[in-house]
């Protein structure tokens, strides 16, 4: 039979070669660019902006403007293409989420002449259309594309009053943003943190699933008797030659719960451990935005998701097993790509159809045999989650943080510290196709040596543990850090599944700082120097990006190394204690919200403007395809890219979407990346767990701007 390989692509996560190093104080004078604000009127200041009174009878037009809304597309994509309406002259790009009221506000306006010496803006304030702020827009942040040869910067940072506001051009009232907030950052990010934790909610697989609109029963039951079976070896589409091969000795375990790894219905270690050690970070440093105090609660969550991994680590038997069902299978047996259904359709899916046996029953695989050495890149992050669980469980359940913190010490200790050829990721391997391990293993060292200090003294531990020094493990982290400093991969990436060195970074300058142990052979210097090398790497990026985005658009993963980059922002400010890299903390988070060139939110839910059509079964089969409830809020998706993939399954329920006005995306493409709402295109708007992870967390670190580390001041 033929068949189409929809989802789960492989997703290398390389920077773009040859991108500028920046020196600190090139760096430095950029960020300062970006905190740049507008003329407020009435305010009696100018701030550099250029002043252009606008009448209230243009702030009226603007403010009552219809709110600009995705367009869902009738018939085929080549049909609504050929009846779409022509690209608009001028569009405005705003972060539809909002602003906080302290932080830099940089909107754009894309336009395909130059309009004099510029635009003039207006921004107005809903309810009373007041006209908050206006100007001309002076300067060119540069070309995006050949249809939209300049775009243009609007800064208003001096408007700090809580509101929700919109920006409209002064010489066409017809053209304006989305409204958007401005409040303090509690406010603005209350409601995405809730969409992220809900995402996660509405991902859980098995019998503690949760009833939402989108969720009507629990899948994959059968789950808690799986099958385990050998790695088969697969073809570069990952289909195997007949039937898996199970073990001598009929081993089966209970494999169920869990997140669906993205718009499939498949478990995977790989990315389960890195969503859930992002989590329990965020818990563990951040419990007034999402621990258990917090509106946006994720202990419960980050406990079923480490319920999940328990199961899959065998600390009797020190097994591992690391994925649950297959994504390709191959002419005679199904995998879980070719079908398109709901979860709980499966454990009955076509009878007793011996072709459909592995929905029925997804296979498990296994690592390896008992004891043997686990892939680095698991070991690290599992290390790292079953450390990070003792740290936030110990008050509230001791026995279950103890047994974590047991599974933490046997894992590291089995770390295949010498391994050889392709790293353990999935079957098949082009699926998360991950090269460094340095990085995890400095992460699962420092977490541990963290956990044990936490515990105020070796007799405070859980009875029975091999190693009782935090010392012994903080030298162990400080090792794998040296490693990877000064080895070839230290600025091969940012913040992202690929690539936890940032995190680690960051967490070991804490543990160096509160632990004092002498003798290492990395210090908080060389750390931070990493840290901030890798942040003037996507500078350099950002230089050549009329948005400022600082990964390119054309490339796997944007919108999660977008949040990533956030992320290392805000933690290096923490760090040093001033604000060098704020701005750009706050301009990349605003870049996958909404001031890209798409004009599109890359989180459902947040903002007024994300994707419809997502390539996820529960959100196509059971979401509304509209932007109106129910959605999968939360869910964090590819985002642009070099191209926008096609292909069906029986049951899909076409769904395309254009922008505002039936302007299709593609108008918007430039810089060789383009941007897809289309229910096929999977290298655009799959969502994952791995993609989603870090945007929790980055709204806390802007909600908490100084963040949790030792030495730091609030960015002003």
């Amino acid at each position: 039979m033929s068949r189409l390989r929809v989802l789960a692509p492989a997703r290398p996560a390389a920077l773009r070669p040859g991108a500028l190093i920046v020196v600190l104080t090139a760096l430095t004078l950029a960020a300062a660019s970006c905190t740049s604000a507008s003329t407020a009127l009435g305010s009696g200041k100018n701030s550099g902006a250029n002043q252009a009174r606008v009448s209230t009878v243009i702030a009226r037009k603007v403010c009552h403007q219809p709110a600009p809304s995705s367009t869902p597309v009738r018939g085929s994509a080549r049909q609504a293409a050929k009846a779409a309406a022509p690209p608009p002259a001028a569009v405005i790009r705003v972060d539809q989420v909002g602003y906080p009221a302290a932080a830099p506000k940089l909107a754009e306006i894309m336009a395909a002449s130059r309009q004099g010496g510029g635009p003039r803006w207006v921004l107005v304030r809903a309810g009373t259309c007041a006209i908050a702020a206006s100007g001309v827009a002076r300067r060119d942040l540069g070309s995006w594309s050949k249809r939209y040869s300049w775009v243009w910067a609007v800064r208003f940072s001096v408007i700090r009053a809580t509101g929700r506001y919109r920006i409209g051009l002064a010489g066409d009232p017809s053209v304006t943003s989305p409204w958007f907030e401005i409040a303090p950052a509690r406010q603005v990010y209350a409601r995405p943190l809730a969409n992220a934790l809900s995402f996660y909610r509405n991902e859980r697989d098995g019998p503690d699933f949760i009833s939402s609109p989108l969720r009507a029963a629990p899948g994959d039951l059968n789950d808690t008797r799986a099958m385990t079976y050998r790695t088969p070896r697969v073809n570069d589409n990952g289909d195997f030659k007949g039937s898996l091969a199970r073990y001598a000795t009929g081993i089966t375990i209970n494999a169920s719960g869990g997140w669906f790894d993205a718009g499939d219905n498949l478990h995977f270690v790989d990315t389960t451990s890195y969503a859930v050690a992002i989590m329990l970070q965020g818990i563990a440093s951040f419990p007034g935005q999402t621990g258990a105090a917090a509106p946006a609660n994720f202990t419960s969550e980050a406990r079923f998701g480490l319920d999940f991994l328990q199961r899959m680590w065998n600390e009797r038997t020190k097994t591992l097993y690391y994925q649950v069902g297959t994504g390709e299978a191959n002419n005679h047996y199904f995998g879980d790509h070719d079908i398109w259904r709901l979860p709980q359709a499966d454990d009955h899916y076509k009878g007793s159809n011996p072709r459909y046996v592995y929905i029925r029953h997804p296979p498990v695989f296994r690592a390896g045999p008992p004891g043997s050495p686990i892939s680095p890149n698991l070991a690290g992050r599992l290390t790292a989650d079953f450390a990070l669980c003792y740290r936030v469980y110990r008050t509230t359940d001791p026995a279950y943080a103890a047994r974590c913190l047991q599974s933490a010490e046997t894992v590291y200790s089995l770390a295949g510290t010498h391994w050889k050829g392709h790293l353990l990721t999935a079957a098949p391997y082009d699926f998360y196709p991950e090269t460094t391990w340095r990085d995890d293993m400095m992460l699962g060292a420092t977490e541990l040596s963290l956990a044990l200090h936490a515990a105020g003294g070796p007799g405070n531990l859980p009875a029975g543990l091999p190693v009782r020094s935090a010392a012994t493990y903080l030298r162990a982290a400080a090792v794998w850090a040296s490693d990877w400093v000064h080895g070839s991969s230290a600025l091969s990436d940012t913040l992202n599944l690929y690539n936890v060195s940032a995190l680690a970074d960051y967490e070991l300058d804490l543990a160096i700082g509160s632990q004092h142990v002498s003798g290492l052979p990395i210090t908080q210097a060389a750390l931070l120097g990493n840290l901030r090398a890798q942040l003037e790497k996507a500078i350099g990026i950002a230089s050549h990006d009329p948005f400022g985005f600082g990964f390119a658009w054309d490339q796997w993963d944007t919108t999660t190394h977008g949040a990533g980059l956030s992320v290392m922002a805000n933690s290096y400010d923490a760090l040093t204690g001033r604000p060098v890299f704020a701005a750009w903390a706050q301009r990349w988070l605003d870049d996958i919200l909404g001031a890209n060139a798409w004009g599109v939110s890359l989180i459902v839910g947040d903002g007024t403007i994300f994707p419809d059509c997502m390539q996820h079964q529960i959100a196509n089969l059971a979401g509304s395809h509209d932007g109106q409830p129910p959605v999968l809020a939360g869910a964090t998706v590819e985002g642009p890219n070099s191209f926008a993939a096609t292909g069906t399954v029986p049951n899909m329920r076409p769904c395309v979407a254009n922008g505002p006005g039936d302007v299709p995306y593609s108008a918007f493409s430039g810089q060789h990346a383009i941007f897809a709402d289309n229910v096929q295109s999977y290298s655009t708007v799959e969502p994952a767990i791995d993609l989603t992870a870090l945007t929790p967390l980055a709204f806390a670190w802007q909600d908490n701007a100084a963040g949790p580390a030792k030495r730091m001041s609030r960015v002003p």
